[in-house]
């Protein structure tokens, strides 16, 4: 069991991979102000366009950058709306999602069943990606409490309207934000479809866009926190793949719903502990109109 011990926590960071990207991704949004419940729309929009554009220039690399490409574009749709226009980011972002939906299902449909070569690993059996997250965990962390640029982002996320008074620029520190949420959340797509499976399948997020939401609320503001639960919820996904395949007696469909039922525990002890709210920004999810 010991020597397998390698094989296995690489192959939960591998699964947990996804979580950690577009999580991180949503962190920053938050941090600036905005909810964005489009996550999971720019994930199956990542892991579509990702997946065609690889298999047509026949180059992974090139398929996860255009997967990037694609939900930063989704994401500047829902900035064109939830900022430009101040629309409800509720509604705005559970629009998103159900268009990505539907439109990764029309482009990828040509696409379906047609394998993809796995990526070189880099070191100690991991990909680049997951390499990346690693840098990505650290550089998020760090701007977020170590730089100006952070202080700016939380401050805007905190108060708007004071933000403004100061002279910040609000919405292009939230349009910064956003975009960034959004090649997030397409990388952890396109890592999904070409690393993860190497296949295209309609619907292969399966909730992986609402679990990064979820982990936000459960990191309560911490970055480390937040990669706690990503790796932690990717061990269940592991776990559930296990229980499928018969190896362990416990039925695959309660760990399915582990992940969504251990976010609602956590929602409950942090509102009985009186930390309700815990590392939420101020002024989040409050459309932001500049003085005319």
């Amino acid at each position: 069991m010991i020597e397998l011990l390698p094989l296995i926590l690489a192959t939960v960071i591998t699964a947990a991979t996804p979580l950690v990207i577009a999580a991180l991704g949503e962190h920053v949004v938050e941090r600036s102000g905005v909810l964005n419940l489009g996550v999971e729309g720019m994930m199956i929009m990542g892991a579509s366009l990702g997946f065609a554009g690889a298999v047509v220039l026949d180059n992974s690399y090139l398929g996860l950058a255009i997967g990037a490409l694609a939900g930063m574009v989704m994401a500047g749709i829902f900035a064109l709306f939830a900022l430009g226009l101040a629309t409800n980011q509720v509604a705005t972002g559970l629009a998103i999602t159900i268009f990505g939906l539907g439109l990764a299902g029309l482009i990828g449909q040509p696409f379906v069943g047609q394998p993809r070569p796995p990526i070189p690993a880099l070191v100690f059996g991991l990909d680049p990606i997951v390499c990346l997250s690693f840098v990505l965990m650290v550089g998020t962390a760090w701007l977020l409490n170590r730089t100006r640029a952070g202080l700016i982002l939380r401050g805007v996320g905190e108060s708007h309207g004071s933000a403004h008074a100061l002279g910040l620029p609000v919405l292009k520190v939230r349009l910064l934000a956003v975009l960034f949420g959004g090649l997030c959340a397409g990388l952890a797509g396109a890592y999904l479809s070409l690393i993860y499976t190497r296949f295209w399948s309609p619907g292969m997020t399966a909730g992986r866009g609402w679990i990064a939401l979820a982990l936000v609320v459960f990191a309560a503001g911490s970055v480390w926190r937040l990669v706690a639960g990503a790796y932690l919820f990717g061990a269940i996904l592991i776990a559930q793949l296990h229980a499928q395949a018969g190896a362990i007696g416990i039925p695959s469909q309660f760990l399915s719903m582990l992940p969504y039922l251990m976010t609602i525990v956590a929602l409950v002890v942090l509102s009985m502990a009186g930390r309700r709210g815990a590392g939420a920004a101020g002024s989040l999810g409050q459309p932001f109109v500049p003085d005319r």
